[in-house]
């Protein structure tokens, strides 16, 4: 009885935690979604059949993308626990080492749309503090008009305000985010009610057959509104990428126990409103407030609107950890704000990108209704992606038919590819913002992944085997000096070329030798057990294997520990870790555009630098330099 009952304390813990970090995206879409459909650039009229159309169309996007396809379908195909594009990607085609699973030209593309996907995920987490706060802000234009122009100052204020205090850490903060969640969502809730109560006929809205006729009446004229019906359900994806933090069943809990009701009674009450009074479209939320609750509604509201944004910029940090453990980006710096949790950290090359592309879309656009417009086209692309990816996933995670699999894509992708052609109208009203973010940034990452790929072939082609090194040093007999010299390897059978150019120069070898290698698997964390492999070699030499999930930070230090425990013991005073540091020379050969060649030169030399990034210390470091040509 006691374990059920701390169970079913732990599951509504964990349910809370996730609203005030899940849910905060698409928890703040109320503020201007309604509003765009009748006040935005592609407005529809104010009457009874295009309220329950648009209403219509609300509560099924919710049903058939969040609730079915996110919920139900999509955070089954979880990797360890863990989900994400990214990991998706990876169950989809794995990238195991030794084994071909992304030969031809379906997994590449695949890959390469997977990519673009992640990509385009930082140009939602930099729009979306930005129509957020926005959003929120503009309540003074209901309360006092005349304050208008105060609304971007105050928004740049706030955003200004979070992002310094990203360096802090969320644990803190994190706490009172699900409580201030739980009222957000009663008050949706309380004010979607009275506004039902006083027009009940909308609620029959929830009949899907408004939305069908909507379309039949409207005909292609109405297709544009799908733009701004899709803000509804942006922020969905986040159900799946944080599903790791809090598992499946307290995500599912809080969104059809809380979120989901709370979201469609105010999107009812909205709509009864404006049945009621049309003017009122030009922000039907802060007017379904009575006035003495306004000022206290724009307060909860701008504190939601952080936490939504909360959300995306901690997202940000976790998919660049992600992206850096697989290959996609270059070292940069990580910073762990909490001991205990190892998702809290801080990232301030990420942080400074962010905060001033985001200062600058509200700068330059002013107003929510005009980031509206440039919001959606990015999150559209990267939802039909995941749908794309859980396709083949299906397929190999549950050897699911062809058939089956497309019984549960094709419908939700065409949904996905509706929403797509409406939001790709708005590219010339700003929508062109996430595609040019996403472009650059997928370019960076493969120009990282690919230039990786050929400084490793060109690594390896002059490396040698560790055993036949081991030979000649036997023949040779050079010099030994006391001592433990740690040298870090990218290839574990191979002899570190740093080892190579410190022989060839210094002609000393230190009496025991061990090749460091560390390995990032495609799970999303390595049990403590499997972390670390050694095995001893002849005269001296020995090989450590280390493991680490995409989701883990490569920490030397721990490594050393567990091979002390092991038996492999190290004396920080008589230990040195030697490590090779290439310059790269971007030449016309074989492998990419010299371009792109020049790219990959300029991140190796900005890369954090691999002292930092492994956790060495500083003062037990010795780096070999060497050219190479790509």
């Amino acid at each position: 009885m006691q374990t059920d009952s701390s169970s079913r304390s732990r599951l509504a813990g964990l349910a809370l935690a996730a609203l005030g970090v899940v849910f905060g995206d698409i928890g703040t879409s109320p503020l201007y979604a309604l509003r765009e459909c009748f006040d935005g650039p592609h407005a529809m009229t104010v009457t009874r059949e295009h309220i329950f159309g648009v209403l219509s169309l609300f509560f099924w996007s919710l049903v058939m993308v969040v609730s079915i396809k996110y919920i139900v379908f999509v955070m089954r195909a979880d990797n360890k626990g863990e989900g994400g594009i990214l990991a998706l990607l990876s169950l989809a085609f794995p990238e195991k080492r030794g084994a071909e699973h992304r030969t031809g030209w379906t997994p590449k593309i695949m890959v390469a749309l997977g990519l673009f996907g992640a990509a385009l995920l930082y140009g939602d987490g930099m729009i979306t503090p930005a129509v957020s706060v926005l959003g929120a802000v503009e309540g003074l234009n209901v309360l006092a008009p005349n304050l208008k122009d105060w609304v971007v100052p105050i928004s740049v204020v706030i955003l200004t305000g979070l992002f310094l205090a990203q360096r802090a850490g969320t644990g803190a903060v994190g706490r009172v985010f699900g409580p201030v969640m739980i009222v957000w969502f009663a008050v949706l809730s309380v004010l979607g009610v009275r506004g039902i109560l006083r027009e009940p006929a909308v609620l029959a809205a929830l009949n899907p057959w408004h939305a069908v006729r909507f379309f039949q009446e409207g005909g292609w004229h109405v297709f544009p509104i799908l733009g701004s019906v899709f803000l509804v359900v942006t922020g969905g994806e986040a159900l799946y990428a944080d599903m790791g933090h809090f598992g499946r069943r307290p995500i599912r809990i809080a969104w059809f126990g809380m979120v989901l009701p709370a979201l469609f009674l105010n999107y009812l009450g909205q709509g009864a409103l404006l049945m009621i009074d049309p003017g009122a479209a030009h922000n039907p939320f802060y007017n379904l407030a009575p006035k003495w609750a306004l000022i206290p509604l724009m307060i909860l509201a701008t504190g939601a609107a952080v936490i939504a944004s909360q959300a995306l910029i901690s997202g940000a940090f976790s998919l660049t950890m992600q992206g850096i453990q697989l290959g996609y980006i270059p070292r940069l710096a990580i910073e762990h704000t909490s001991e205990s949790e190892r998702g809290q950290i801080y990232m301030p090359q990420v942080n400074l990108f962010i905060a001033v592309v985001c200062l600058a879309l509200v700068i330059g656009f002013k107003t929510s209704s005009n980031l509206a417009a440039a919001y959606g086209i990015g999150v559209t692309m990267t939802m039909g992606i995941d749908t794309l990816l859980f396709f083949f996933a299906s397929r190999r995670l549950w050897n699911w038919p062809w058939w089956v699999a497309a019984l549960v894509c094709v419908p939700i992708l065409l949904i996905e590819s509706a929403f797509f052609g409406a939001n790709a109208l708005k590219i010339a009203h700003g929508g062109w913002f996430p595609l040019v973010i996403g472009l650059v940034l997928f370019t960076l990452m493969a120009t990282w992944k690919r230039g990786r790929q050929l400084l490793w072939d060109r690594v390896r082609s002059t490396s040698i085997p560790a055993d036949k090194f081991i030979e000649s040093i036997e023949r040779r007999q050079p010099a030994r000096v006391e001592g433990t010299a740690v040298y870090m390897a990218g290839n574990s059978d191979g002899t570190p070329l740093a080892l190579l150019h410190n022989l060839k120069h210094n002609k000393v070898l230190h009496r025991r030798i061990v090749f460091l290698t560390i390995q990032v698997d495609e799970d999303p964390r390595v049990p403590d057990d499997e972390r670390v492999e050694i095995e001893k070699l002849p005269h001296g030499f020995w090989r450590v294997r280390a493991r680490f999930g995409f989701f883990e930070d490569p920490n030397v230090p721990m490594v050393l520990h567990t091979c002390a425990e092991k038996g492999l013991e190290f004396k920080e005073t008589e230990t040195t870790f030697f490590l090779s540091r290439e310059t790269i020379i971007p030449a016309r050969k074989a492998g990419m555009a010299l371009w792109r060649e020049h790219l990959f030169a300029v991140m190796a030399r900005n890369a954090q630098s691999a002292t930092a990034f492994f956790r060495l210390p500083a003062n037990r470091v010795v780096e070999l330099g060497m050219q190479v040509e790509i």
